[in-house]
């Protein structure tokens, strides 16, 4: 069972990582130092970022993984709108993802495929439902279980609360998306700033070397040592600001 709180690279993603992040820790330090030593050294830094590439790819797998809840619950109320039983329902909904994502290892496919297989081995549907909101940990998720294992409690109208729930996690994606068209260009600016400096030490260095060449000696180095980390404590906070959640 996939726990989508927590991402695990492979080995090659581990390496991959690694390599990419050592080569690219060493052209800026190069860039600002102009030592082959100290850009090794701090090359050391890409050790720690798998940590990091893995949260991104966790957080790039829970917004496929919403979408493609949203579809499933679409089918799942077609299902039960045509008057069949919940567990009938899971069994159609699944064949209608899988027209809709070819891919058998899509991770709502796995899930229903999970749920189906689970239900058939004799546990509830509320069982299912709450084991696969317990991994995901993704908020319209765990709502969705628990306004449906109240109505199954209660005798609630399950096609109506799936139909509400459907909307309002596709109004969510909406306004998500709407947010990313309106802030695009400014992420786009935000990472031309960022690469800027760099571009503008380089083109110095070989231009006019004389003229760069104090600060790569002497107190010239602590200048660039505290205007490399002011650039990276600006890259920190430009992705923090252009993190909007909906």
């Amino acid at each position: 069972m996939v726990d989508y709180t927590h991402y695990s690279l492979t080995k090659k993603q581990y390496i991959l990582t690694v390599f990419i992040a050592g080569c690219l820790f060493f052209l800026v330090t190069y860039v600002f130092f102009m030592n082959f030593i100290i850009s090794i050294l701090l090359s050391i830094c890409a050790l720690f970022t798998p940590k990091y590439r893995a949260q991104q790819l966790n957080i790039k797998r829970r917004e496929e993984l919403i979408l493609q809840f949203k579809q499933a619950l679409t089918s799942l109320s077609s299902s039960l709108s045509a008057g069949r039983s919940i567990e009938k329902a899971l069994v159609y909904t699944l064949e209608d993802l899988r027209t809709i994502y070819p891919n058998e290892n899509t991770y709502i496919i796995q899930e229903f495929k999970m749920m189906n297989v689970q239900i058939r081995n004799g546990s509830t549907v509320e069982n299912v439902f709450q084991n696969f909101s317990d991994r995901t940990k993704i908020e319209d998720i765990t709502n969705f279980v628990e306004v449906f294992k109240i109505c199954k409690r209660t005798g609630g109208n399950l096609v109506e609360v799936i139909r509400t729930t459907t909307n309002m996690i596709r109004d969510k994606i909406e306004i998500g998306q709407e947010i990313n068209v309106l802030i695009s260009n400014k992420k786009f600016e935000t990472r031309v700033l960022n690469i800027i400096p760099f571009i503008f030490i380089v083109f110095l260095r070989y231009s006019s070397p004389e003229y760069m060449s104090p600060l790569y000696q002497g107190k010239g180095v602590i200048v660039m040592f505290i205007a490399l980390i002011l650039l990276i404590l600006s890259f920190v906070i430009s992705q923090k600001f252009m993190k909007i959640q909906v």
